[in-house]
């Protein structure tokens, strides 16, 4: 490719941030009401409140698979293929969630919900198409950006489901068919930004730039632990992230049950919910820029103080609803912090041709954690209460406090 100057990469830049903030930000309208409806959906479906938690869990799963395929995907076509492809594995699952319901089949739910997992992993991806391009200043502002547009899906994505439904009964589908109707507008609108967007794609100028054959490797799980193994400072960032949102997860999706049985309203676990997910992702553009005057580590050591002031608010204040509103507000906070600094720090600490190896298994490590982190928690909860979860949640903080240590000694 004809040579590109370090002008030229940052009007690039700046333009792929603005298709990547806008792309995400329509997405996430689609995707923010699924894992309610979806839970909803599969009480009915099944006849059992034992499977309310297949919606998150068959999400998560799809959300797991689909990395590793979709990174393969961007190194080998570029970040809009990949985007685009994810996507219309979202709009195919969200059709079969409307599907499930005019049948009234929980396994067409079930093949359904683990498709539009692959919304997730899309979500995930675009975060770091912000940082590819090879430019000569740190990029965490600009991946932050990212993150912080799937805040205006997930807080207005659920303010979606009362419309989604008069719209289903307004042309004749059941009423939880509905929602998944704006979920396939928003991910077709979603994906018509990436596709156009990203030209010149990000991940091929990059790709091109460091003159590498997109054909002779392909990324996959035993590639991704060859580049860890070699470069351990890659390996310390996918621990930060996968553990952080394994804290978060186990902790965040007991507080409902936790609050309902100490006699809260809905409305009391609504308003903690919000305020958590505007912890996570309103105030990523400040770690973002933090992690750029600084250093990535040293927010990631910041996030894991703020999980130990959430912790402790939510855990020694299990029984007042104003303390376990801030914890869950700060757990947020936390997992924004490391979230941000960790995809950095994943970043810029590869070459090109090792990045979508060892990104794609850390979205795929990252959501798997997440889904064991939700699997656990209810026994935990169910054993030593809502104290001893938080406080089994400190755990993982020691662990990352204690490979942060360290980490200056690996490149």
């Amino acid at each position: 490719m004809a040579a590109i100057n370090q002008q030229e990469l940052e009007r690039l830049q700046r333009k792929t941030v603005k298709t990547l903030v806008l792309g995400q930000a329509l997405g996430g309208f689609g995707l923010g009401s699924t894992l309610s409806v979806g839970a909803i959906m599969a009480v009915e479906l099944s006849g059992s409140t034992a499977f309310s938690g297949a919606a998150a869990t068959l999400s998560t799963l799809g959300s797991a698979a689909s990395a590793i395929p979709l990174a393969n995907l961007a190194y080998r076509k570029g970040r809009r293929v990949a985007l685009g492809f994810g996507a219309a594995l979202a709009i195919l699952g969200a059709s079969g969630m409307i599907l499930a319901t005019i049948l009234r089949s929980f396994p067409v739910e079930l093949i359904a919900l683990f498709l539009l997992g692959a919304g997730s992993a899309v979500g995930l991806q675009a975060r770091f198409a912000a940082v590819d391009l090879p430019l000569d200043r740190p990029k965490a502002k600009d991946l932050s950006l990212v993150v912080w547009a799937t805040t205006v899906g997930a807080v207005l994505g659920p303010n979606l489901i009362a419309p989604g439904e008069a719209l289903g009964l307004g042309i004749g589908l059941p009423s939880l068919a509905g929602p998944f109707l704006f979920t396939i507008a928003a991910q077709i609108a979603s994906t018509i930004v990436f596709w156009f967007g990203l030209k010149p794609d990000p991940l091929i100028v990059a790709r091109d730039i460091a003159g590498l054959n997109p054909n002779r490797k392909r990324p996959g799980m035993r590639a991704a632990i060859e580049v860890i193994r070699e470069f351990p400072i890659a390996g310390y960032s996918v621990l930060a992230i996968a553990l952080s949102h394994m804290i978060m997860v186990s902790v965040m999706s007991m507080t409902p049950a936790h609050l309902s049985v100490s006699g809260h309203t809905l409305a009391d676990v609504g308003l903690t919910i919000s305020l958590h997910i505007g912890g996570m992702y309103a105030f990523s553009p400040i770690f973002g820029w933090l992690a750029d005057k600084t250093s990535p580590r040293i927010i990631i050591a910041l996030g894991q103080l703020i999980f130990v002031s959430a912790l402790l608010f939510a855990g020694l204040g299990a029984n007042e609803f104003g303390l376990v509103m801030i914890g869950l507000f700060l757990l947020g906070l936390g997992w924004s912090a490391t979230t941000v600094a960790g995809s950095a720090l994943l970043s810029q600490s590869l070459s090109v041709e090792n990045k979508t190896k060892v990104q794609g298994f850390s979205d795929t490590l990252m959501s798997l954690m997440g889904a064991f982190g939700g699997a656990v928690s209810g026994t935990i909860l169910t054993l030593f209460g809502f104290s001893g979860l938080n406080a089994a949640a400190l755990a993982p903080v020691i662990l990352i406090v204690f490979a942060t240590t360290f980490s200056n000694r690996w490149k």
